[in-house]
């Protein structure tokens, strides 16, 4: 299994800028993307993606949307906007496809500008040009309810590779995950990363877990950007308050130009 050089979240202070239109992918400076650290460190902290009062003005939209939120899992877990893992791993990819420009209105609706802002953070990230996967759900929001499964025991162990294509996952192409946290539970919650990326298969052998790993905070509206192939999981959290967080899944399909979905 390859191995990051170190077992570390390294902290983008400032925040990443929009791409230059000055650099090209031939150019010096686009070949210092900040998406590129995550080949020496298990993660990217980026502080700030949200002020404080935009990140209060999320929640609230989020909370006033409840009568849309998609209940997963038997209501172990809730979105706004509907993400493309938990369909599949329920069956319900047909739902999830049909429904891709009804959920993106609703994200719209509720939380405006929200799809927007995390694009053009993968594209700063990037240094390259971020744009919606045809068909697929745009970013969205997971909301983990206080007490519930997540809450008590943890989430699943595993890779984000499952909107990857037989393609881009035979060549390791680039992907990442960016993880927004809106609203921090009472305590705890952060993401233990494993020094593991995927091999080939989903389910992690039990030498996996006992490979070196960190759990990683959160700051209340910044981002934690983690490689799609690395082997995470949801730390479990106590308290009366929900784990709420915008997400956005990005691939690199061709140099520079990279797809986005939830």
């Amino acid at each position: 299994m390859p191995t990051a050089r170190r077992a570390s979240v390294l902290r983008l202070d400032p925040p990443p800028g929009p791409p230059s239109a000055a650099s090209s992918p031939a150019s010096p400076r686009a070949m210092l993307r900040p998406v590129d650290a995550l080949d020496h460190h298990f993660a990217l902290e980026v502080p700030r993606v949200f002020a404080e009062a935009e990140r209060a003005a999320l929640v609230a939209g989020v909370r006033a949307a409840q009568a849309e939120w998609t209940a997963d899992f038997g209501g172990e877990q809730f979105s706004l906007g509907r993400a493309f893992y938990t369909h599949l791993e329920q069956g319900r990819s047909r739902v999830y496809f049909a429904d891709a420009a009804a959920s993106d209105a609703r994200v719209e609706r509720h939380l405006p500008g929200l799809q927007r802002r995390m694009r053009e953070l993968v594209a700063a990230l990037t240094g390259g040009l971020a744009q919606p996967r045809r068909g697929f759900c745009g970013p969205g929001v997971h909301i983990f309810p206080a007490g519930e499964k997540v809450a008590r025991e943890g989430g699943v162990v595993h890779f984000d590779t499952e909107g990857l294509s037989d393609y881009h996952l035979a060549r390791r192409l680039r992907a990442i995950t960016v993880v927004v946290m809106l609203e921090l539970p009472d305590a705890d919650g952060g993401l233990k990363l494993w020094d593991v990326l995927y091999d080939g298969r989903d389910d992690p052998r039990d030498e996996a877990l006992s490979a070196r790993s960190l759990v990683a905070g959160y700051s209340p509206g910044g981002a934690l950007v983690i490689d799609s192939y690395r082997l995470h999981q949801i730390q479990p959290f106590p308290g009366d308050r929900d784990r709420i967080s915008a997400t956005v899944h990005a691939a690199e399909i061709d140099s520079g130009r990279w797809e986005t979905w939830f």
